[in-house]
């Protein structure tokens, strides 16, 4: 595993805390992901991310399917003909 010595991209660096025990696991297992420390807690944040995104994906259809399509609850557009001023 060797470190990275350069990025493509611009990248923010953070300070994490992590209590030793979840460090050193942190750690065992970006060794055998064969990935670094931050490669291995990026992957994890990417994951996340894409979860909740799936999630909220998932939710927005339930509700669509949920809520009979209306429209604005009418004939909004004949209404709006009907009183609009004429000059």
């Amino acid at each position: 595993m060797s470190g990275n010595t350069g990025y493509t991209s611009r990248v923010a660096k953070v300070m994490v805390s992590l209590p030793d025990d979840l460090l050193r696991d942190v750690d065992a297992e970006a060794r055998r992901r064969g990935t670094t420390r931050s490669g291995f807690l990026r992957e994890l944040a990417e994951d996340e991310r894409r979860r909740r995104q799936e999630l909220r994906i998932q939710r927005m259809r339930e509700i669509q399917a949920e809520t009979p399509s209306q429209g604005h609850g009418g004939n909004v557009a004949e209404v709006i003909k009907a009183n609009r001023p004429h000059y």
